[in-house]
């Protein structure tokens, strides 16, 4: 019997690769998005699903059972970008992105476990971020909530042990998505005190993005995960040197390692 996938944030970028990668595998793969009749072409069903809206996320398992009675794996993709000094950038935009980034796959698993547990099987990976490992200039916001369901991921994996339910999470660093067009960006004020050294940070970070890796490289790593027996806590996809900082950070005193980061972005 084909593994049932479930993929949030499906219809495009890095869901969109993996998805089409798993069913070529032999996986029975439904997608999400907020507006699936924008994907007629898909390669693989789009269910609709906003992942801040509770109701969404009950209907969209419900479907999914409908057709096949089981999940299998989830794959927790759905998230959103924000840039801006964390001074600028409203509050009612800081809560949206952990309602995306954060609370959102929290409820998407507390949606899918009852069914895990009843197949006593299932596997969740959570797809988070380089970026969430270290507090990053103009990105902290957007660091802070992939940090926090990395270590969510951690806490809720020792609790999920015992209904032979596994949960890991894979952080990528830049991939060519278009990712950065659905990002929120506070907009840079001519009256701004952040004006010069933000508009320079936001262009270097679009820049990575344009110039990031095949997001294959995430499908493929992702299908090596579910075929480990006993997948690891942590998993890092992407160039060599975004997987390095984190190396260094361990290391490096924290002031040192600051240093770092600080000349990368020319502050």
């Amino acid at each position: 019997m084909s593994k049932v996938v479930l993929i949030t944030g499906g219809s495009s970028g890095i869901g969109k690769s993996v998805g089409e990668f798993l069913q070529s595998k032999g996986f029975k793969v439904y997608g999400t998005s907020r507006n699936p009749k924008n994907y007629p072409d898909s390669k693989f069903p789009i269910v609709a699903l906003d992942v801040t809206k509770s109701e969404t996320i009950s209907q969209c398992i419900a479907e999914v059972l409908d057709h096949e009675s089981r999940i299998d794996i989830l794959l927790n993709n759905a998230g959103a970008g924000i840039t801006g000094p964390i001074e600028e950038i409203p509050d009612e935009e800081i809560k949206r992105n952990f309602e995306t980034n954060l609370f959102g796959p929290i409820n998407v698993i507390k949606a899918v476990l009852p069914t895990m547990r009843k197949q006593n099987s299932g596997l969740i990976i959570n797809v988070t971020s380089i970026a969430g490992y270290m507090g990053l200039p103009y990105r902290g916001i957007y660091s802070a909530s992939k940090g926090a369901l990395e270590l969510i991921t951690e806490a809720f994996r020792m609790e999920l042990k015992g209904f032979n339910i596994n949960m890991t999470n894979v952080a990528p660093g830049d991939f060519a998505t278009n990712i950065a067009a659905g990002r929120y960006h506070a907009p840079a004020l001519d009256t701004s005190p952040y004006r010069e050294t933000y508009g320079a940070t936001l262009s270097m970070m679009d820049e990575h993005v344009d110039g990031g890796s095949d997001p294959k490289q995430m499908a493929e790593a992702i299908f090596k995960i579910i075929e480990t027996k006993n997948p690891k806590i942590h998993y890092k996809v992407g160039a060599f040197m975004q997987k390095f900082s984190i190396v260094l950070k361990r290391i490096l005193p924290d002031s040192v390692y600051e240093r770092l980061l600080m000349n990368h972005y020319k502050l």
